[in-house]
This record gives C-alpha cells, sequence and structure tokens, in this order.
C-alpha cells in the first residue's frame, strides 16, 4: 500500500484556498513553491502556504477524502483548517519532523 495525503495551501493573504493529494508531502509542497508547473492555478495565484493536512495509510483513502473536501463549502473548508491551525500559520517546516514514520 502506498500512504497519502491530503493538503490545503492558500496565498499570503489567505483568501485562496487550494486543496491536492499526493503521495509525498513535503515534494509536492515545494513543487507548488517552486512554481514548477507555471500554468497551473497554484502558480498563477500564488498558492503555497501549507494551512492544513492529513496523512492516510492508503492513497485511495486520501483521493476519498480530498473528494469530499472538494465537495464542502467554503466555510466547511475554514472551519477544518481554524479547528488545528486557529492562526493559519504555514505547517510546511512541521511537516518535516510529523512525516518521518509514513517515509
Amino acid at each position: 500500500m502506498k500512504t497519502g495525503f491530503i493538503y490545503i495551501l492558500t496565498n499570503l493573504s489567505n483568501t485562496t484556498l487550494y486543496i491536492g493529494v499526493t503521495s509525498n508531502l513535503p515534494q509536492r509542497i515545494l513543487e507548488h513553491r517552486e512554481k514548477k508547473y507555471p500554468g497551473s492555478f497554484t502558480s498563477k495565484y500564488n498558492i503555497g502556504k501549507l494551512v492544513y493536512w492529513e496523512a492516510f495509510s492508503d492513497i485511495t483513502d486520501a483521493i476519498g477524502r480530498e473528494k469530499q473536501l472538494k465537495a464542502g463549502s467554503r466555510q466547511k473548508k475554514i472551519d477544518l483548517i481554524a479547528s488545528i491551525n486557529p492562526m493559519w500559520n504555514d505547517l510546511f517546516d512541521d511537516i518535516q519532523n510529523v512525516l518521518s514514520p509514513f517515509d
């Protein structure tokens, strides 16, 4: 089984949200920040601040959760972020230590 992660990114002013799924969270966040895909939504709107993430033991479960979150209202996404990250801090530096069991 391949592990999976869902994540929510925003821009510096916390006005635009992006939800994604990946099997390698640190690498994927760096790709967003470095604008690896210049024509992408995240590049266009300068989205690279990690404000929420969840880990799954199976990528299929992560994909299901991503679909569930995308189908929800903006307010539900905001409430979810605020429930674990009320200050909307960038969590990227924290994930390096936390994710070691998933490597």
